[in-house]
């Protein structure tokens, strides 16, 4: 009998062991990443381009789909890379990228802070999400702030903002606490 609840018990700690291996591997493959970071130069200012994967999972899908709004949180930091170990700060910076979907007009509006034009309203949700992970002309600095033939490094990281409901809401929308998400510093050294 014993040999039996002993097999028992190892064949359980087996399959839970199996079960979270499997879902841990899941949530790593369908973290939120920043790629295809890009830099540029028009005459006068440093641009960066980039974007995020996977930012958009099931959860946050669905509470958008049911009007709560979504923030994303960009991190820009700049640094001069010196020869003593202390980098010289040129850039630290916060932009912020909204999404909001209206369920009576059945459209999205995406507010993007850097940008000193009107909101980007449409009805195609996937279109919203593109333009909410892609970041095109981000000016990142002034050339005059950089000097030829010196080593810089630019970390880019986004984090989904926290949402504040009423509190009555967060009975309705508890998966709201599953939506967290926040990449790992991404880094690009360059010389200028």
């Amino acid at each position: 009998m014993k040999i039996f609840i002993k097999q028992k018990q190892s064949i359980i700690i087996f399959v839970l062991a199996i079960a979270f291996v499997s879902c841990t591997n899941l949530y790593a493959s369908q973290a939120a990443v920043v790629s295809d970071v890009q830099l540029a130069n028009t005459r006068d200012d440093l641009l960066v381009y980039f974007k995020i994967e996977n930012a958009f999972t099931d959860k946050i899908s669905e509470a958008v789909l049911k009007g709560v709004p979504a923030s994303f949180l960009f991190y820009i930091k700049l640094d001069q890379v010196t020869k003593n170990l202390m980098n010289n700060e040129i850039t630290d910076y916060k932009i912020t990228s909204t999404l909001k979907y209206n369920t009576l007009k059945k459209e999205f509006v995406v507010s993007r802070d850097w940008e000193n034009e009107k909101p980007f309203v449409t009805n195609s949700f996937e279109e919203a999400k593109k333009i909410m992970t892609e970041i095109d002309n981000l000016n990142v600095t002034k050339l005059v702030n950089l000097v030829k033939g010196e080593k810089y490094k630019l970390k880019l990281k986004a984090k989904l903002d926290k949402v504040t409901l009423p509190l009555y809401l967060h009975y309705i929308f508890f998966f709201v606490s599953f939506w967290d998400f926040e990449t790992d510093w991404h880094l690009l050294k360059f010389t200028y």
